[in-house]
């Protein structure tokens, strides 16, 4: 199996096409960001999602409805009251539809932008009896301290990959405390390989696996082993993670393509 990356962890979903592996070398051309401007892409992260947020408003996400029937966790029996803190909640396409569902939830919802808490503030459905919105960094910012107790389930889709690699470890851990013995962290994010990855060209990369968009967000490619070694370096126990492969296809601009996403569940051990 073909391995154009030096260093990459674990196994492959898949073998790359030739024409991909050039794709990945004609990504190195141009070498990798220099020291400054990645350090500029760092220390301007949030504002570079809060101009995001101006630009697109809540128009860019859909609402996830797929999310009870790939995370069932998040259903429970409806009896007991859980509570569900989503990390990166951007405008609430993730939580706003489990509320429309019906869930027996108490929703904590934080967000790196000031923009998104604001949409998620200005929402028809926002009820602070139901949901409490924050803005947070979740590298820093002790969620803890924001939620005043322990937590049922952390979700956190399409988050960590946004993160730059050096503070993976800060926030999971950051996860781990604000859970209780039991709790869960639902995980879904780019996988290695995923198409937007090797659509990326020369002048965008910023490490392994690690590139930045035109817009100043990056996005990290997860492998199975790395995600798993993360959390459970951090005291979680992999209950399951795996890849989720998706065809894309749009005849209108051409795109036939295969998305890699992994999916996993990480639960915080009984005391």
């Amino acid at each position: 199996m073909a391995c154009p990356e030096s260093g990459a962890l674990g196994h492959h979903l898949r073998s790359l096409t030739p024409e991909e592996q050039q794709k990945l070398k004609q990504q190195e051309s141009r070498g990798l960001l220099s020291e400054f401007l990645q350090k500029k892409l760092e220390q301007e992260a949030a504002k570079n999602w809060d101009k995001f947020y101006k630009r697109n408003e809540t128009r860019f996400f859909k609402d996830r409805h797929w999310t009870t029937r790939e995370f069932q966790d998040l259903i429970g029996d409806g009896a007991v009251k859980r509570t569900l803190l989503e990390v990166g909640c951007g405008v609430g396409n993730f939580f706003y539809p489990l509320l429309e569902d019906g869930l027996n939830l108490f929703v904590y919802a934080c967000d790196f932008s000031p923009r998104a808490i604001e949409f998620v503030q200005s929402h028809p459905m926002y009820d602070e009896t139901k949901v409490c919105a924050f803005h947070c960094d979740i590298t820093e910012d002790e969620l803890l301290e924001k939620t005043n107790h322990t937590v049922d389930i952390v979700s956190l889709i399409f988050v960590l990959s946004a993160l730059h690699p050096d503070k993976f470890q800060a926030a999971i851990s950051n996860l781990y405390r604000c859970l209780r013995p039991g709790g869960m962290v639902l995980v879904r994010d780019y996988g290695l390989y995923d198409m937007a990855m090797l659509r990326f060209g020369p002048g965008s990369k910023l490490g392994e696996r690690l590139y930045v968009r035109q817009d100043g967000t990056r996005a990290y490619y997860f492998t199975e082993e790395e995600l798993s070694q993360l959390f459970e370096g951090a005291g979680f126990v992999t209950a399951n993670n795996s890849y989720v492969t998706r065809q894309t296809v749009n005849k209108k601009e051409g795109i036939d393509a295969q998305r890699i996403f992994i999916q996993a569940k990480f639960v915080k051990p009984e005391e």
